[in-house]
C-alpha cells in the first residue's frame, strides 16, 4: 500500500476525466448559479455523484475510519469524536485522499472541478485539503458557526473555496449544513472552536450582523453538494434523527496562493517557507484554464 498523495491523476474508473475542451461543457454551472453564489456566498444542489459512486465512497469511508487501518498514520488529523459535548459524536478527519482510491479520485471528479474553476473566477484550481464529517444517528454533534478562512490564514491571498458533499441524504432533522446568506461580505471574524458552542461566533459580531443572522438550511440528497465562499458563515446542528449524516469536504484554492507561515501547513507535510507558492506533492493542480480552452 502506498501514500496516494504521490499520484496526481485518477487511478480508478470511478470518474471519466474529459480529454477535450467541449467535454467539460456538460459540467458547467449556469450564469444564474454563479451569480447566486457571488450574491449569497454559497450555492447548493449541485450533483457530483451518482448512486454507484457514493456507495463506493461510503464503503471506503468505513475502511479509512478504522483506527487499525495500516495507513492510519497518513491522516493529518483524526478525531473519532471531536465534539465538546460528551453526549454527542462528531467524527472529523483530514487526509483520507492519501489512503483511499475513491476519495483520492474524487478530487478529479469533473463535476467538482468545473464548478470550482468557475466559482474561483476561472482561475487554476489547486487542492488544499479534504475532510470527513460524520454524525451518527440519534446523537450526532454540532459543527459550530464559523468561517473557513479563519482556520486558513496561514495561506494568502484569500482565494479559497469549499465543497461539501453528502454521502447520505442531508435534512434539517439529521444536521444538514446551514448558511448565513451574504455573510461573506462581513470580513474575517474571530474563530470559534469548530466542535464547540454552536453560537460562539456571535460573541465577535456587531449588532448589525446579529440582526442579519438568518440561517438558511440546505437539504440535499446523497451525491449532491454545496459550495461556499471562505468567509461565508455556516454550521450544522445536532443529529437527533434515526439516520446517519455522512459527508466529505474538498477544500481548494486558486493556483498562485502562497504560504504565509514558516511552520507546518498540515501535520506531516514538509514546510513551504513563507512567501513561496503552495504546490508539490500535497497540493496538486487539479485544473488549469487551458484544459477548458483546447
Amino acid at each position: 500500500m502506498t501514500d496516494l498523495s504521490k499520484i496526481h491523476h485518477p487511478i480508478s474508473s470511478l470518474f471519466t476525466f474529459p480529454q477535450k475542451a467541449d467535454e467539460w461543457d456538460q459540467y458547467r454551472l449556469s450564469d444564474e448559479q454563479v451569480s447566486f453564489f457571488n450574491e449569497n456566498g454559497y450555492l447548493g444542489g449541485i450533483k457530483l455523484l451518482d448512486e454507484a459512486q457514493f456507495e463506493v465512497l461510503k464503503k471506503e469511508l468505513d475502511e479509512v475510519a478504522d483506527l487499525h487501518h495500516p495507513l492510519h498514520h497518513l491522516f493529518h488529523e483524526f478525531h473519532s469524536n471531536e465534539s465538546s459535548d460528551p453526549n454527542t459524536v462528531l467524527f472529523h478527519s483530514l487526509g483520507h485522499w492519501r489512503i483511499s482510491k475513491a476519495f483520492h479520485d474524487v478530487l478529479w471528479n469533473p463535476a467538482f472541478i468545473m464548478a470550482a474553476y468557475q466559482l474561483l473566477g476561472e482561475q487554476g484550481v489547486r487542492f488544499w485539503h479534504d475532510q470527513l464529517f460524520c454524525k451518527p444517528a440519534y446523537h450526532g454533534g454540532v459543527v459550530a458557526w464559523h468561517q473557513d478562512y479563519s482556520y486558513w490564514t496561514r495561506t494568502v491571498k484569500m482565494q479559497h473555496l469549499t465543497c461539501w458533499c453528502g454521502l447520505d441524504d442531508a435534512t434539517v432533522e439529521n444536521g444538514c449544513i446551514h448558511y448565513i446568506p451574504g455573510s461573506h461580505r462581513w470580513g474575517l471574524l474571530e474563530k470559534p472552536a469548530l466542535a464547540g458552542k454552536m453560537d460562539g461566533i456571535k460573541e465577535f459580531m456587531t449588532d448589525e450582523q446579529l440582526a442579519a443572522f438568518n440561517p438558511v438550511p440546505v437539504e440535499l440528497r446523497a451525491g449532491f453538494a454545496t459550495f461556499h465562499h471562505p468567509l461565508t458563515i455556516h454550521g450544522s446542528y445536532e443529529n437527533h434523527s434515526n439516520s446517519s449524516r455522512r459527508a466529505f469536504v474538498l477544500n481548494v484554492f486558486a493556483d498562485g496562493t502562497l504560504s504565509d507561515t514558516n511552520e507546518e501547513l498540515l501535520k506531516g507535510v514538509p514546510i513551504i517557507p513563507k512567501g513561496e507558492k503552495m504546490q508539490g506533492q500535497f497540493f496538486p493542480l487539479l485544473f488549469s484554464p487551458n484544459l477548458a480552452e483546447k
